[in-house]
């Protein structure tokens, strides 16, 4: 049996597992992988080069690198390599209506999250700060719009108290990538036939911005420590400490939900196990942390070398 023609197009560190995936299964044939240009940074603006480019050349696979998926060069391209299917995880442009045809097949999307919910940039951090109890990963046949399109397939993960978002982006990383090689042969054998989102029960998973991590003290802990997670390791959980009429920047790492109350912001014990902390609706107890330049570290290390004043409050 002819292997099926696949390009693959994906940029960020979670297509690596699919492509991978791909690469391996003698059902498939890699004619070309497309990922974002190398971009400059640092400080000394050096180029640095996406986590697929470099998987890519690993794998000695023909690589494409367009400034803009749009352009009539790269169009072009695409239709000498005839793909029977091209498939897109993280790419990190939006695809016309051009390129979504091209394909007999069409195009196909690993997506991080059981569709219609959390469309949109940033699905794993938001179900867990929304405390959802399950996520999981869905295979769906791109249309225009943003993540609406038919739905293939999906496989369900709980989401643990131990998860953060990049332990969750590992799991989910690994599920998609198997439900994608398990899903590709019955559908374009016809086995597996493409299902229209609900509208019921959509929503919008928004980019994350450092602003995100800001810890809002008057929120219910278990909110807290939801966001927490969510945003660990990036942008991380931040807050400040008035010490000697100056603000101290805190990075929280991990803490726990504790029953103990006290007003929101306010430090109400501090011993070996870590800070307890007042919230909008019962409290936080700090384990892990990090001054501005510091290193990160569990409460007790963090205390012998910092001092927590009497009446010390953090900003909400």
């Amino acid at each position: 049996m002819t292997p099926l023609r696949i390009i693959f197009m994906g940029t960020a560190e979670i297509s690596c597992v699919s492509l991978e995936k791909l690469a391996a299964n003698k059902s498939f044939s890699v004619g070309a992988v497309v990922t974002q240009p190398d971009k400059p940074k640092g400080r000394e603006l050096k180029l640095t080069l996406s986590p697929v480019k470099i998987l890519a050349e690993k794998l000695n696979l023909p690589l494409l690198q367009p400034l803009k998926a749009r352009s009539e060069e790269f169009l072009a391209r695409l239709r000498e390599l005839k793909p029977d299917l091209m498939v897109v995880v993280a790419y990190g442009q939006l695809l016309p209506a051009t390129i979504l045809e091209l394909p007999s097949h069409g195009c196909l999307n690993v997506h991080t999250s059981l569709l219609p919910k959390y469309r949109g940039a940033a699905p794993i951090q938001w179900a867990i700060a929304n405390g959802e109890p399950e996520t999981g990963v869905t295979i769906m046949k791109m249309d225009a719009g943003l993540d609406t399109g038919p739905i293939l397939s999906t496989r369900r993960t709980p989401i643990l108290a131990s998860d953060d978002s990049q332990t969750l982006h590992d799991r989910l990383a690994q599920l998609g990538a198997e439900l994608l090689v398990d899903t590709i042969p019955d559908y374009v054998i016809g086995k597996i036939l493409p299902r229209p989102q609900s509208a019921e029960g959509s929503c919008y998973a928004a980019k994350i911005v450092k602003e995100d991590g800001k810890i809002n003290w008057s929120q219910p802990a278990v909110q807290i420590w939801n966001r927490l997670r969510a945003f660990t390791p990036w942008p991380g959980s931040f807050t400040f400490l008035a010490v000697e009429s100056k603000s101290q920047l805190l990075k929280i790492w991990k803490a726990e939900v504790v029953e103990r109350s006290g007003p929101a912001g306010e430090i109400l014990s501090v011993d070996k196990t870590g800070i307890v902390v007042g919230c909008g609706q019962g409290a936080l107890r700090i384990l892990e942390l990090q001054r501005e330049g510091g290193r990160r570290l569990a409460a007790e290390p963090f205390l012998a070398g910092f001092s927590v004043p009497d009446g010390a409050k953090f900003a909400s």
